[in-house]
């Protein structure tokens, strides 16, 4: 599954329902076949709030066009796709989709769609909304990153719909990951296709954070019913929604889904001590504090993996954003290392973390014990080494402490994260401080997530960010992000043809990697991409903190999962008395 850029996470849930292989059979009205929650192991009540928090407000409410965690919070909830993922297994499960058939040579899928299911407006979702949605994504000005996901070897998946429930991808060469590439949202064509019609760049635009929301629909669990910019997102229970638990009662429980957006993370927790919010992903360093307070506040921390997202710094190397000497700098991968030497992450791991972190080195995080390589080159703290490359690469350190080129261009820049985010915040202070020992010049300035992110996607003029990306159970679903075509191929991305050899060996793995069915023959594709990116430093991490979610004592079915993940949306339900 595509990647996102990640602000802040409040409260760590996954929007999925996770049936097992021996189902009773149930239906709804109109729905023969219902999808069927048969994890959780307690049947919930109707009604009841669950409130969350949030510290940057969305940039959009069209799915399609989100790459945001701020965004994909309100559209992952609103819109269905054809299948899911188990969030404790990490395997794909049906969705709008009941049933899949791949063809022998693993050239040729064929996906049954689910009948009966309606858009919350009660109009049927059909074959035509999910030929739109593919329309809408592979056309010329529509803002995505879906489409790297769904091309390969530079062309795009082939579709066609064999008849009313059944629509058939084909590809050149088989994918073994396929299922992992097809969970596309699902955007309704009676609501949208005209907008389409006028072009990519109205589509991309539809749908933004001033629409009506009585205008929407949705096919998800919830749907949006109110939007107050730096207050709140309010989202009412669908009551179309075609999933049931196992007595075959409708899903979802809950009445209503609140996300509170606050300013920063500390005002996220302190909204959660004082019970104005049912979940809270704590950090790392507050794990033993709210240990000791899980009686008193009627919650329970969990402790939890290591996520699988990521945080970095990236330097800009698009020639699009930036010019002159700074483009020069950002390209030079000697540059890029000495400053990777130059991060004290023992430092961010103590101060941050309370050493509840393991350092990084490579996209992979530890806690994807599969595909993580242990023997990836290193860059422990070594401002003298720093230093020597620096020096080797033609840059001087003068009598006034300043750092030149070459040619004797002062080195300075702005580094940028997103404000509101103490611990990255943190971090841009600590290298801001040890950069600043080698004779930079940084300016270090934070700014709001979807400024942040507009920079990254949209006007390319940067030129250092700390910032972060989600994960998944199979790095090579990331495409949009490492693929050179790839729209959050943040340091240069959508380009036509490869700038560097390494980006070009990196594009023949993805490729490798996403027709690769065996999974040993995989990691050995996973490990080569992990060197490579060790090596050139394009992005320079951090560390991989454990996960510490805590969750409202009055909140049913509960349990924890893959990279932190402590149950699905749709099957929580309130177990105190009902809020009004």
């Amino acid at each position: 599954m595509r990647r996102i850029l990640i602000g802040a996470v409040a409260a760590i849930l996954l929007v999925a329902v996770v049936p097992l292989a021996a189902q009773q059979k149930f239906t709804l009205p109109g729905i023969p076949n219902p999808n069927v929650a048969t994890y959780p192991p307690e049947i919930g009540k109707y009604g009841g709030t669950y409130v969350v928090s949030a510290i940057s407000d969305p940039r959009t409410f069209n799915a399609i066009v989100s790459q945001d965690t701020a965004s994909s919070a309100v559209t992952d909830v609103m819109f269905d796709s054809l299948v899911d993922q188990d969030y404790i297994t990490g395997e794909i499960t049906p969705a709008l989709a009941e049933s899949w058939t791949v063809s022998p040579d693993g050239r040729t899928w064929v996906f049954t769609l689910r009948q009966g299911v309606q858009w919350s407006d009660k109009t049927p979702l059909t074959m035509a909304d999910v030929l739109f949605s593919l329309k809408a994504i592979f056309t010329e000005g529509v803002d995505n990153s879906i489409r790297s996901s769904l091309t390969f070897d530079d062309k795009p998946v082939q579709y066609r719909a064999i008849d009313a429930r059944r629509i058939q991808f084909r590809t050149e060469k088989p994918i073994g990951l396929f299922l992992r590439f097809i969970p596309f949202p699902i955007m309704p064509a009676h609501k949208l296709s005209d907008v389409l019609a006028k072009g990519g760049a109205e589509f991309s635009k539809t749908w933004g954070i001033n629409v009506n929301p009585r205008e929407m629909v949705g096919s998800g669990a919830f749907l949006l019913a109110q939007y107050v910019p730096g207050q709140r997102i309010v989202m009412l229970r669908n009551t179309n929604y075609y999933a049931v638990d196992k007595k075959g009662q409708r899903l979802p429980y809950l009445t209503r889904y609140i996300i509170l957006t606050v300013p920063n993370v500390e005002q996220a927790r302190l909204k959660f001590l004082a019970k104005e919010t049912d979940a809270y992903a704590a950090r790392p360093r507050e794990f033993a504090e709210l240990r000791a307070q899980q009686q008193a506040g009627n919650f329970t921390i969990y402790d939890g993996p290591e996520g699988f997202g990521s945080e970095f710094v990236v330097f800009n190397q698009n020639p699009a954003g930036i010019s002159g000497p700074k483009l020069a700098w950002f390209q030079d991968v000697r540059f890029r290392r000495a400053l990777n030497y130059a991060i004290d992450r023992a430092t961010v791991s103590q101060q941050l973390h309370a050493g509840r972190s393991t350092p990084a080195w490579g996209p992979v995080s530890v806690g994807l014990k599969l595909y993580y390589n242990p023997n990836l080159p290193q860059y422990p703290y070594n401002l003298d080494r720093a230093q020597q490359l620096l020096a080797e690469a033609g840059y001087r350190k003068g009598a006034d402490g300043t750092l030149r080129d070459a040619q004797g261009n002062i080195v300075e820049f702005v580094l940028s994260t997103n404000a509101g985010n103490p611990d990255r915040e943190a971090i841009g202070n600590i290298l801001r401080q040890d950069w600043t020992k080698l004779g930079i010049r940084v300016t270090f300035a934070p700014e709001s997530f979807p400024s942040l992110v507009g920079k990254l996607t949209g006007t390319y003029k940067w030129d250092v960010i700390i910032i972060g990306l989600t994960g998944g159970v199979e790095p090579g679903t990331g495409r949009n992000v490492w693929l050179t075509t790839g729209d959050l191929h943040m340091w240069r991305p959508n380009q036509t043809s490869p700038a560097t050899d390494w980006e070009r060996e990196v594009d023949n793995l993805f490729e490798q990697i996403a027709r690769e069915p065996n999974q040993e023959k995989r990691k050995a594709l996973y490990f080569r991409w992990q060197q490579i990116i060790a090596e050139q430093v394009p992005f320079a991490y951090f560390a991989y903190p454990k996960t510490q979610p805590a969750v409202r004592n009055t909140i049913g079915n509960i349990k924890l999962g893959l990279a932190g993940v402590t149950g699905t949306l749709e099957t929580r339900y309130y177990k105190g008395v009902l809020r009004p």
